[in-house]
């Protein structure tokens, strides 16, 4: 079997969002196996439980050949090590966000010198969609359905008891 380039996306993915599926996409143009790494997230307070996020993102992101999708708990090196990457997909919605991944890209080479940060911007039309923003808007009521896939919809509707609606 020829050698598959591998690289690894991570993130809390609370939800996952178009824009983080329109990374994906991108990074399956480039990579032979993208490996979505859902994190536990224990630094952050969380609407879905880790369990839920991987479920969301297995479903937004199914038809999208050689897309993986896994929970991970502890060191991103560890996880990025063990399943083999080359690379580490990260998204950039704005120059703001530039600083923090310029910072953790620096970081990640000294933990991890034979991975390389990419770097990918979604399209026009997503680049200013976060979780975080979304979280917001459905919990207050607002409509999120342009932001997230319909079945992300359908779990941010559930969770909040049709607040979203």
């Amino acid at each position: 079997m020829p050698h598959q380039l591998t690289a690894v996306y991570p993130g809390t993915f609370d939800p996952i969002t178009l824009g983080h599926e329109d990374i994906v996409r991108r990074a399956a143009q480039l990579f032979d196996r993208v490996i979505v790494a859902v994190a536990a997230g224990h630094h952050k307070k969380s609407l879905f439980s880790v369990e839920q996020r991987v479920d969301m993102a297995r479903v937004a992101l199914a038809d999208i050949p050689g897309v993986e999708v896994a929970e991970f708990h502890g060191l991103l090196r560890d996880f990025v090590i063990a399943s083999g990457a080359k690379g580490m997909v990260r998204g950039l919605r704005a120059v703001t966000d530039f600083d923090y991944e310029f910072q953790l890209a620096g970081m990640n080479r000294t933990l991890m010198p034979k991975v390389e940060t990419i770097f990918l911007a979604p399209s026009d039309k997503f680049q200013f969609i976060s979780s975080t923003l979304v979280r917001e808007i459905a919990t207050l009521g607002g409509e999120v359905d342009q932001f997230v896939s319909p079945g992300v919809n359908q779990r941010l509707l559930d969770k909040l008891g049709g607040a979203a609606a």
